[in-house]
């Protein structure tokens, strides 16, 4: 499936596109507010100013994509892969982040506090003017060590 389809499909009701291998596509500014996109291959997709909110990406593997300014907000990420993913200017409020592996991600400008569950693999996320989970702001520029 091309981006273009998925789009075209989603624009006549379709909801379900659960394991879809869109690895690559460009998908900015996309409305996809609760599309089921669980264990879809979004990698080195850009979805920059994406509406994700409410959608479901539990499992996802969305390595080194690009999220920036994306609405996050009320999405299920448990168990997905953001290793090295671009989180730049992202609210994660009411998202399921349980088991989310960040590892490398770039979390500058993030607000995640009110996201649901905690991250699972964190290594070398960076933070910078990052809202952490318990409202502590994180002005950094800093790499989370674990």
């Amino acid at each position: 499936m091309t981006a273009e389809e998925l789009l075209e499909r989603y624009a006549a009701g379709e909801r379900d596109f659960s394991g879809v291998d869109l690895e690559g596509s460009d998908l900015s500014r996309a409305d996809l507010s609760g599309a089921n996109l669980s264990r879809a291959n979004l990698s080195f997709s850009n979805l920059s100013g994406a509406d994700l909110s409410g959608a479901n990406l539990s499992r996802a593997d969305m390595l080194e994509a690009n999220l920036s300014g994306a609405r996050l907000g009320d999405a299920d990420f448990s168990y997905a892969v953001l290793n090295a993913t671009k989180l730049i200017s992202t609210n994660w409020k009411g998202a399921n982040i349980t088991q989310t592996d960040i590892m490398g991600a770039d979390l500058t400008n993030a607000n995640i506090q009110g996201a649901i569950g905690s991250f699972g693999k964190a290594h070398e996320a960076f933070l910078h003017n990052t809202i952490w989970m318990n409202g502590e702001i994180v002005v950094g520029p800093e790499h989370i060590d674990a």
